[in-house]
């Protein structure tokens, strides 16, 4: 039984960035990121930017295609998180309530 490496590759890079879909669209939808260490999505953002540059040198589509699309999504939490940490107001909501809206 032969195994295909790329396979393997293709099937590991579905499951990690698949992993991280849930955080990511509960941040996009809510906006929380209190909970969220500045400092975890800072290396993770950076560390999935160097696999990004890894896979392009090794010309690897899996970790390419992969990590391209984790940057993006870690990107947009570590946004979120330095928008909430340094420029959103102490105690300011970061959504309205449904019951505030009018």
């Amino acid at each position: 039984m032969d195994i295909n490496p790329d396979a393997i590759g293709y099937v590991a890079a579905t499951l990690t960035t698949a992993s991280f879909l849930p955080q990511a669209i509960l941040t996009i939808k809510t906006r929380d990121t209190e909970s969220l260490s500045l400092s975890m999505y800072s290396l993770f953002t950076l560390g999935v930017f160097c696999w990004l540059i890894y896979g392009i040198y090794l010309n690897n589509n899996a970790i390419v295609i992969a990590n391209s699309i984790t940057f993006l999504l870690a990107l947009s939490i570590l946004s979120f998180k330095i928008y909430n940490s340094f420029f959103k107001k102490a105690g300011q909501p970061s959504k309205p309530s449904k019951k505030n809206r009018r």
